[in-house]
């Protein structure tokens, strides 16, 4: 009797198992399906429409063209030898015969494991249905097989130099991340799920979604990452109060508010990167590190850069430097009687300023008396994926569509960061967004990652080529207003910050880049990645810092050596700030005596969206 009851159990979940997969209601299945095709016409209308008015140029043709010839030289490796191609095909089959024949002893003995799992920490792959329904099963294993022989072909190929290799590798994994079957309807059982609950609802949404997402993007896919309706600069996200006080073409100035009777003497003067807007470092009040700056009694100056546009077109890095860095210091000084300043340069906004200080030490020009650098890299021989986009072709090729507008389009860029990490920034979003038909949530770091800005053609042509392709900085090669630049130069105290997890600037790229200054350096390595590493306030309790000896023999012998530090590295930084100079002053209103501000911050310029 007992056996008979489980047996009507196991088929009553059997049944279920198959009932949520089953179209309920046809008819308004079919008629949500005619308004998703709809929609979707509406996206590739909107993708159509600025081509056909010459608004936007493809250039999916070259990067297209470098895979491929990147591809060719995979592929002339393992096919040269007919026995290594065979090796590789049987690896292959046999990848697939382990995975079939564990899938047939699976339907006798539900308690086998799979033959190849999915890696720790691989979010695609939870729903219970990946492991429990057999054709969702299969398809998880057969695609883990073959996106790992893809990655071992790369591994194992001989001959291919460290740049082909590293390009390869990218690609694959860009490719193989692409073809999920979690990224596809019929392949992923919560979407499946999902689409035959709501009658095909959630296609609707999902493809007015996309229209929306490219017209945004101005005929390119401009993915949402969070809900941006939520946030505004000004109202709840850069709330740090403060002023405009100073204004160039390429640059506003903000001067914060003190909020202690005593300030530092030496004002405090942040150089953001121009790839992002500076309020990464003012999120929200308690994410802020400029509203923690002033709470512990510096007057804090950020350079805001300009969003660029036609007119920018020729703005290059001496112009940054001579319109931004020195207009800022010119600013502090007009703003405070102080001539000896602390500055800090974050990511690119680093890179330029460590160039900025070895043309001022040429020119004289000694007002920055001390400089720390977030995740900044000078030395660009370790710098991670995005040198899988820096050769002679790919950059020429960058040129030639900068050439006309002046500028690079903002979304572009963005899409080259996201790809870096596009299991997390890209293919959840397109899954949530265009196939779930869900708004993604409020959240103020993918807000920020998500407002992008141009690049001006002469700026980013000249890092692309003198940081990434040529590494000028370190050979003592870079060339800025007539002077050979040497970081040697550089003698004054550095404070240089590496993430731990950074794929943007490596930690052990930053270490390498400490040995090129001409005074002492303090590296310190903080726990997490580019941003979370950074942007990690002490009431939060969050992460580690490392700090040790000096920077000098290899990175990992530092490591080993290091002293881990619980939570954030902020309250050491103000410690080393104030063993330069802990002198003090009464507090500095925004433009002193002899400037009036201009605007509230965060200002003009950090408003403009692309």
């Amino acid at each position: 009797m007992a056996k008979s009851d489980d047996s009507g159990s196991d088929q009553k979940k059997q049944h279920s198992s198959v009932d949520q997969y089953l179209i309920k209601d046809p008819e308004r299945f079919a008629v949500n399906l005619a308004r998703a095709v709809e929609e979707a016409g509406k996206a590739a209308a909107a993708w159509t429409e600025p081509r056909e008015k010459g608004e936007v140029r493809d250039t999916m043709a070259e990067p297209m063209t470098d895979m491929v010839k990147t591809f060719s030289k995979l592929t002339e490796y393992w096919l040269s030898d007919p026995a290594r191609a065979l090796e590789a095909q049987t690896r292959l089959f046999s990848g697939y015969m382990d995975v079939w024949s564990n899938a047939i002893r699976r339907m006798n003995d539900t308690e086998i494991e799979d033959a190849v799992k999915p890696e720790k920490g691989d979010k695609r792959f939870q729903d219970p249905e990946w492991g429990q329904n057999a054709f969702f099963d299969f398809i998880k294993q057969a695609y883990l097989v073959t996106s790992r022989w893809a990655g071992d072909l790369v591994e194992h190929a001989e001959g291919l130099d460290d740049h082909t290799r590293h390009k390869a590798q990218f690609y694959v994994r860009q490719i193989t991340q692409a073809i999920s079957p979690s990224n596809f309807l019929l392949t992923n059982p919560e979407i499946f799920r999902e689409t035959v609950a709501s009658n095909g609802e959630n296609l609707v949404r999902g493809m007015k979604m996309l229209a929306e997402d490219i017209a945004a993007g101005h005929g390119d896919l401009k993915l949402r990452q969070a809900d941006n309706s939520s946030f505004e600069v000004g109202r709840n996200i850069a709330t740090t109060p403060g002023k405009v006080i100073a204004r160039s073409d390429v640059a506003e100035i903000i001067q914060y508010e003190p909020s202690t009777d005593k300030v530092l003497k030496r004002p405090l003067l942040i150089c953001p990167p121009w790839i992002n807007k500076f309020y990464i470092l003012d999120l929200n009040p308690e994410k802020s590190f400029i509203r923690w700056a002033v709470e512990q009694g510096h007057s804090v100056f950020v350079i805001s850069w300009v969003n660029p546009d036609q007119r920018h077109g020729r703005k290059d890095w001496e112009a940054y430097i001579r319109e931004g860095i020195q207009f800022g210091l010119d600013t502090v000084e007009e703003a405070t009687g102080e001539r000896e300043v602390n500055a800090i340069g974050y990511c690119v906004g680093g890179t330029l300023l460590a160039a900025a200080l070895a043309l001022m030490a040429r020119e004289g020009d000694e007002r920055i008396k001390s400089v720390t650098f977030f995740t900044t890299q000078v030395d660009f021989t370790y710098a991670g994926d995005l040198k899988v986009f820096v050769d002679e072709e790919q950059i020429a090729a960058l040129e030639r569509s900068m050439e006309g507008k002046g500028f690079l389009d903002g979304t572009k860029m963005a899409t080259a960061f996201n790809m870096l990490r596009a299991g997390d920034l890209i293919w959840p979003y397109v899954v949530n967004n265009y196939m779930r038909g869900k708004e993604p949530m409020p959240f103020d770091l993918l807000y920020w990652n998500s407002d992008s800005t141009r690049m001006s053609a002469a700026n980013h042509s000249f890092y692309l080529r003198n940081c990434y392709l040529e590494n000028n900085l370190i050979q003592g090669k870079m060339t800025l207003a007539g002077r050979t630049l040497s970081l040697a130069d550089v003698t004054i105290p550095v404070y240089n910050l590496a993430a731990r997890e950074d794929h943007i600037a490596p930690a052990r790229s930053v270490f390498l880049g400490c040995r090129f200054f001409g005074g002492e350096v303090d590296y310190v390595m903080a726990g997490s990645g580019h941003i979370a590493g950074v942007v990690n306030p002490p009431a939060a309790k969050k992460y580690q810092h490392w700090t040790g000896g000096k920077p000098e023999g290899d990175f990992e012998s530092w490591v080993a050596n290091a002293t881990e530090n619980p939570g954030s590295w902020w309250p050491h930084w103000q410690a080393w700030i104030e063993k330069q100079d802990a002198s003090t002053t009464k507090a500095r209103k925004p433009g002193g005596t002899k400037l009036k501000p201009i605007a509230d911050a965060p200002g003009e310029y950090v408003r403009v969206r692309v």
